[in-house]
């Protein structure tokens, strides 16, 4: 599989979720193998990190990067955070890995012929910032900007501006592929049907570390309001058929965000593909209707 192929019309939305995004990794790996490759791409945070093996056209190596690193200490440690770095350090997670460790496609993935975005939070602002990613290697910041975990992570200089995970201000930009001209949509979530995200205290301690940044503790604040607001949105819709979703089942996430047990990614990443061989013929009929 290789570029030029016949894309598919419509947005990708992929919300972030940490290691539950094991769950996105196996949907997109059976998108991979049925040649279905989407024109446009919003990425939020993992769903951002995911979404570059996607583009590259790499199935299997977005769960490998998650999988064989997690008991790696270069990979995820609080021993990082205590050193001074991420608890996901920046030069291994974005350098050695892809440069040495599981060679990424930078070729195949440049020659993507749709349009890439991923989000992140303004700290500034608190408000949602999309970066076109065109350049994988000259952009990797951008990515690494939309995956920059709150309190676990530096912030990310940017042109002149300082960027966090993504998930803060826009966790599931269904609203943004709209606007920008997407007339179908297909998202994949990490959590149930279900869930509903709850008030977080979190904000608190933000407004303490980091006193310059009062629009980043807001939207901290507020987050939950934005999320459970946007999960709404795409009940309604996709009980419209405006919008088609892939998502997990309740029973099957036990998989916690900074998950270390290889044997439940593995599993959940199993539930993805099962989840979208199950579901593929609903989505290619949505996206044909």
């Amino acid at each position: 599989m290789s570029y030029p192929i016949q894309l598919t019309e419509g947005a990708l939305v992929l919300e972030g979720g940490g290691m539950r995004g094991a769950f996105t990794t196996g949907v997109l790996d059976y998108l991979l193998e049925k040649n279905v490759v989407f024109d446009r791409i919003y990425g939020v945070s993992a769903g951002a990190c995911h979404a570059c093996s996607y583009i590259s056209l790499q199935p299997g190596r977005a769960f490998r990067v998650v999988a064989d690193y997690v008991n790696d200490p270069r990979y995820m440690s609080v021993t990082n955070l205590i050193k001074g770095q991420d608890m996901f350090p920046a030069e291994f997670v974005y350098h050695t890995i892809p440069d040495i460790l599981d060679a990424y496609d930078y070729k195949t993935a440049n020659e993507y012929p749709g349009i890439f975005r991923v989000a992140a939070t303004d700290c500034r602002t608190g408000e949602a910032k999309f970066f076109e990613i065109k350049d994988v290697r000259g952009d990797i910041d951008k990515v690494r900007a939309s995956a920059s975990l709150p309190l676990l992570s530096h912030m990310v200089k940017i042109d002149g501006g300082e960027y966090l995970d993504g998930g803060m201000a826009d966790s599931i930009p269904v609203k943004r592929a709209f606007a920008d001209g997407a007339k179908k949509c297909v998202a994949v979530l990490t959590r149930d049907a279900g869930y509903l995200k709850e008030p977080s205290k979190v904000y608190r301690l933000a407004r303490v570390m980091s006193p310059r940044h009062q629009k980043l503790a807001d939207a901290m604040k507020t987050r939950h309001l934005m999320y459970n607001e946007t999960v709404n949105y795409i009940k309604r819709m996709s009980a419209a058929g405006e919008i088609f979703v892939f998502r997990p089942e309740k029973d099957k996430l036990d998989v916690g965000r900074l998950e270390k047990d290889r044997s439940k990614l593995e599993r959940l990443y199993e539930h993805g593909r099962q989840v979208a061989e199950a579901n593929f013929a609903g989505m290619e009929a949505y996206l044909n209707s």
